[in-house]
């Protein structure tokens, strides 16, 4: 019989496909903005004009579905029109839905001090915000 451990080790010489390109700042405020046109608008315009707490309530679900799309296919609808995703930095895997809604909500943090977590990825060499260091995630362009 022979031992499994005598066969030859697989071609590791192939290359591996490189890693998508970090997404820009401006690709990110776009789906950002598109996003809150989405997500955040509707709610808040039910709840200036009617004074009630539904347009938080609408605000709440539409969060927790879009931060579901991002978790599941890395993708929310701004980041499918600019063509980017959020992936996790460790193993380029989806974030999936609880991630992805901690991921949204440590983006408070951003706001924090003139918004300056928001500037981050200016500077950042991974382009993260404080959110995604926090989250283990980056944005990349998928095309």
């Amino acid at each position: 019989m022979s031992d499994p451990h005598d066969q030859p080790p697989p071609p590791y010489d192939l290359p591996y496909p490189p890693a998508p390109p970090l997404a820009g700042w401006g690709r990110r405020v776009v789906s950002y903005l598109i996003d809150w046109v989405i997500v955040g608008l509707p709610g808040t315009a039910i709840q200036l004009v009617t004074g009630s707490a539904l347009g938080g309530v609408l605000n709440l679900v539409l969060l927790v579905f879009v931060a579901n799309m991002e978790g599941t296919t890395g993708q929310s609808p701004g980041k499918k029109v600019v063509g980017t995703k959020v992936l996790r930095s460790a193993d380029g895997s989806y974030l999936g839905t609880g991630l992805a809604i901690g991921r949204r909500l440590l983006h408070l943090l951003d706001a924090l001090c003139c918004m300056i977590g928001y500037l981050w990825p200016l500077w950042d060499a991974r382009r993260q915000t404080f959110a995604d260091k926090m989250a283990g995630t980056v944005v990349v362009v998928t095309g």
